[in-house]
């Protein structure tokens, strides 16, 4: 049974966005103004305006792990080792059975079916050319799925699709499975990667959604005047949660405590 009362808090943080790669350098980033945006040579379509980010995917994977594996989980491992090594806790002295992965997506194996369509294209369309990694990395809970693999924890693991609003629901699953007392440390937030291919472009530009702008740093500005469409863009957030009690226990360094949340669903139409 859930226990309301138990407060959780943050303990550690790990991110990449296309305007910084660590909390430091994306808040100090955001202060200066620094876009992030670029010009970005897309499939069938040319130049658009996207956010790429620009983190070390081997820092944490091997070659091989980044071919076999999809950007987002390469996006989610970065992110998750971050947010541990943030939170100052030993991996190898815990016990991985009680660690709960939840990521938020936004969408996920739509640029890995994309781009194999496309490769097996070249092959006169032979599907014996068709990769056999197709389905673990399109598996909706393939980002957090990778994390596990990547730093041995067998607790529980799971995706939550909430649109844009994905990133919120990973951090209020992995709360609430840390007042449930199924785990003691959750890797909570969200990941999305979407760029890598032509689709979501060529479906916002088709409904009059994509912005355009000479300068890419005049784009993706939802609340200035002259804003005209949506920026598509890749990046992450994961947090290691803690209970308060926990977290005192060792002296860890707590960025804030989450006291609320609420979800709801519009009801009105596809987007």
């Amino acid at each position: 049974m859930i226990d309301p009362n138990l407060r959780i808090v943050i303990t550690g943080i790990g991110l990449t966005a296309p305007n910084g790669n660590n909390l430091k350098e994306f808040r100090q980033n955001l202060l200066n103004g620094v876009s992030g945006v670029e010009h970005f040579e897309t499939r069938y379509m040319g130049k658009l305006l996207a956010g790429v980010c620009d983190f070390d995917e081997l820092k944490y994977q091997k070659k091989k792990q980044c071919r076999r594996g999809t950007r987002a989980g390469s996006v989610a491992i970065y992110c998750s080792r971050e947010a541990f090594a943030d939170s100052g806790i030993d991996l190898e002295t815990i016990d991985r059975s009680r660690v709960g992965v939840y990521l938020g997506v936004t969408e996920h194996g739509n640029v890995e079916t994309e781009n194999e369509v496309y490769n097996i294209s070249q092959y006169d369309y032979d599907v014996k050319f068709w990769s056999h990694h197709h389905n673990p990395r399109t598996v909706s809970n393939n980002p957090a799925g990778e994390v596990t693999l990547n730093m041995k924890i067998t607790g529980p693991h799971y995706t939550i699709g909430a649109a844009c609003a994905a990133g919120n629901l990973g951090v209020i699953q992995g709360l609430q499975m840390l007042r449930l007392g199924e785990v003691d440390l959750a890797l909570a937030g969200g990941v999305s990667e979407s760029i890598h291919t032509f689709g979501i472009f060529a479906s916002f530009k088709s409904e009059g959604a994509l912005a355009s702008h000479e300068d890419p740093t005049k784009a993706s500005r939802p609340f200035d005047k002259n804003r005209n469409g949506i920026v598509c863009s890749e990046g992450g957030c994961v947090y290691t949660l803690e209970r308060l009690t926990d977290a005192k226990k060792r002296g860890a360094k707590i960025y804030g405590e989450i006291v609320g949340y609420f979800i709801n669903s519009d009801a009105i139409d596809f987007i």
